[in-house]
């Protein structure tokens, strides 16, 4: 009786391509909020901070790169897995610029002080790993 409810339940969930489409639109619909805000503030603060660790700060625009050119792509199935890459290492280096302080503490509910920058990383990765799928805007051999 399990099983065949089981059986059922998998054949009535069984899209791994409208799986990756849901995970391509969420995951990058919430990275270009980050980009939008940047947009909209600017990106003064992060160039201060790069320079202050002898970097030259023009390197900030890449951070539009990150979190809104590269997730537009991964929404559309664009060469997602290099778009999914560049917005991972861009996440990765944002955390070590402003999050390092967090990776031994918890938040007050309990939750680990980097969940969120963890839950990008591995969501940009997952996309890497997996693709496009069948729903993209562009023949196979460009997702």
């Amino acid at each position: 009786m399990l099983a065949n409810l089981n059986q059922r339940f998998t054949s009535l969930t069984d899209h791994q391509d409208g799986g990756k489409l849901l995970l391509r639109i969420t995951f990058s619909i919430l990275m270009i909020f980050h980009g939008v805000a940047k947009f909209q503030h600017g990106t003064g603060w992060i160039e201060e901070m790069l320079i202050s660790k002898g970097l030259p700060g023009f390197i900030a625009y890449g951070v539009f790169i990150g979190e809104i050119i590269a997730p537009v792509l991964i929404i559309l199935g664009i060469f997602t897995r290099p778009a999914a890459f560049i917005v991972a290492v861009n996440i990765v280096i944002a955390t070590l610029m402003v999050g390092t302080g967090k990776f031994f503490t918890l938040t007050a509910v309990g939750a680990w002080g980097l969940e969120v920058e963890s839950v990008y990383i591995f969501a940009a990765i997952v996309t890497m790993l997996l693709g496009s799928g069948r729903y993209s805007v562009v023949s196979p051999a460009y997702r």
